[in-house]
């Protein structure tokens, strides 16, 4: 697993580089290739609906008897983290790799990640920068109430969750180990935008830190070299 969440951060952490396409030419045997599928929810939480991008592993079978893992992906879509998130889960699942049990991956699309993913500020810069943003509240009830039921409900799922989020989805996945740690077993958080609000999550005193907390929870945290500066704050990553 440790290796596994290595390579997960050099892949975050890789800068953009520009790819040459080579068109191919197809002939009549032509297939295509199937890396999941989409589905749609609709969010009484949210008041829209959501894509959902739905990896099940090799093997996967309705009719037999194993039940999976699920990894949720925060910045899920096609165009964000599910395609290479989706491609190191599959390499560790190989047999002669072994480093991840097999797993569901379900990547959840953004509509406005600023909204999803942030608490209430007391910076006025930020309220006015970015006027959608404080609704964390509801994103957590919806993976609560509407995501993790729909997802159950759907396929052969077991009680292990994972949540992988980076930068912002880093601060989301935080608040979520802070404020409900009982929704997933496993934390995979990467540069998380903790410089929000003045950093005021981390004046919480969660649950989680306590004595008395008896809970199981494993918490893979990484922060990438570079960082940008917000002025009064420093944000670090890419994605501030």
């Amino acid at each position: 697993m440790r290796s596994f969440i290595i390579l997960l951060v050099l892949i975050f952490c890789m800068s953009s580089i520009g790819a040459q396409t080579n068109k191919s030419i197809q002939s009549n045997t032509s297939k295509p290739f199937i890396l999941g599928s989409i589905e749609e929810i609709q969010s009484a939480q949210l008041g829209e609906k959501r894509i959902l991008n739905i990896y099940l592993p090799d093997g996967y079978n309705q009719a037999d008897t194993i039940r999976y893992p699920v990894i949720y992906l925060l910045d899920g879509g096609a165009d964000e983290d599910f395609i290479h998130i989706v491609g190191l889960v599959q390499f560790n699942n190989f047999s002669w790799i072994n480093r991840v049990p097999k797993s569901i991956v379900v990547g959840i699309a953004n509509t406005d990640r600023k909204r999803d993913f942030t608490y209430p500020t007391t910076i006025i810069d930020d309220q006015l920068e970015y006027p959608t943003t404080g609704h964390s509240d509801k994103f957590m009830l919806f993976i609560e109430n509407e995501l993790q039921p729909f997802i159950a409900g759907m396929y052969k799922t077991n009680n292990t969750r994972t949540i992988i989020g980076e930068s912002l989805g880093g601060l989301m996945a935080t608040e979520i180990l802070f404020k409900k740690p009982y929704l997933f077993d496993k934390f995979i958080i990467i540069s998380p935008s903790l410089w929000w609000d003045n950093g005021s999550l981390l004046n919480l005193q969660p649950d989680i830190l306590r004595a008395t907390f008896s809970q199981k929870r494993y918490l893979y945290r990484r922060w990438k070299r570079r960082s940008c500066q917000r002025g009064y704050s420093t944000c670090h990553g890419s994605r501030c």
